[in-house]
């Protein structure tokens, strides 16, 4: 007879760098299941020493290579690296291809990586619902970097810059767009550019013109500011992988002694405090919404009622009801 393990009982597990305990771990904050919500409360507290870095740009511009690239380079040097690959999900079956682990495989039986793939299952910004619970949970597991690889997929999947400390901007040449950063609305977020396929013959003009752009925001940046770098990588031939990981240093340092950098962090300590109250608060309004949804429902196909009307209907009885009823506990208790 099998007995489940409580997500409490699974930290010392996960402290330990057990694999297994990581996975289950994981999945339940995936899940959302509320019976993880104190043992990830408690996994916080015992995180913040991981270098977290994002990776994010256009389709096809070479993001989950020049993972598996870097991921090699901070191997050598010694380092625990854990990677969050994030794909779309499917709008009809929420499930997700989850390719980026497809093109990582040469690193699936290194024990000093842990590559995980999540996918979105509905949220927007480019990253899951639970991707800084899995942050936290890699990091209180031992490794020392944590590389988050966001979907990538439109104009506005920026969150990752209020998730990393680090962000990475990937480019590639001949995509339709000379600079595809620009067409991605994510230029101005990155702290290192990364134009890859290096060893293509159209790429030299990609990485002028990105630099071109850039010395127009020199001009205005304040004295002490971080100045992004234009960094040519090729997987091919391993061009521009040692200077990306010295620019990654480089600003690791950055981040952890310059007032931007505390301030970066203020900012995603707050990203995190609103996505969490987001999440629980989306949780418990769905759970309404199946009690409580279908009549209204209902009289809204009929046209007996308007959305608007509706939809205050719903949040009155549902969440303004359930405040009451906590507050009348409250004062039970008291």
């Amino acid at each position: 007879m099998s007995r489940t393990v409580s997500s409490l009982a699974l930290i010392d597990r996960v402290k330990a760098g057990e694999a297994a305990a990581i996975a289950r771990l994981i999945s339940r904050a995936e899940s959302g299941a509320a019976e993880a919500h104190e043992a990830l409360a408690r996994i916080y507290g015992l995180a913040g020493r991981a270098h977290v870095i994002g990776v994010t740009g256009v389709p096809g511009s070479g993001k989950s290579t020049l993972v598996g690239k870097l991921c090699a380079a901070l191997r050598a040097k010694g380092e625990r690296v854990g990677i969050v690959a994030i794909d779309p999900s499917s709008p009809y079956s929420g499930g997700a291809i989850l390719g980026d682990r497809i093109r990582m495989t040469e690193m699936a039986s290194d024990p000093g990586v842990y590559i995980r793939s999540m996918a979105t299952r509905g949220a927007v910004g480019g990253m899951a619902r639970a991707t800084l619970d899995v942050v936290d949970i890699l990091d209180v597991a031992g490794f020392d970097t944590v590389v988050l690889e966001t979907v990538g997929v439109g104009q506005d999947e920026v969150e990752i810059v209020r998730a990393s400390h680090t962000t990475i901007v990937v480019s590639a040449p001949g995509l339709g767009d000379e600079i595809q950063a620009i067409k991605a609305g994510i230029l101005e977020i990155a702290d290192i550019h990364v134009v890859s396929k290096c060893d293509r013959s159209d790429a030299n003009r990609t990485l002028v013109d990105l630099k071109q752009m850039l010395m127009g925001g020199l001009r205005a940046a304040p004295p002490g500011a971080w100045h992004a770098p234009v960094i040519g990588t090729s997987a091919f031939s391993g061009q521009g992988v040692d200077e990306l990981v010295a620019a990654i240093e480089r600003h690791r340092h950055f981040a952890l002694e310059s007032k931007s950098g505390e301030q970066r962090r203020l900012a995603i300590a707050e990203f995190r405090l609103r996505k969490t109250a987001e999440n629980l608060l989306l949780d418990r309004f769905g759970e309404k919404i199946a009690q409580a949804g279908a009549p209204l429902a209902a009289r809204l196909m009929r046209r007996e009622a308007d959305p608007y009307s509706v939809a205050t209907e719903l949040l009155n009885t549902a969440l303004l009801r359930e405040t009451g009823h906590e507050q009348d506990a409250r004062s039970k208790i008291a």
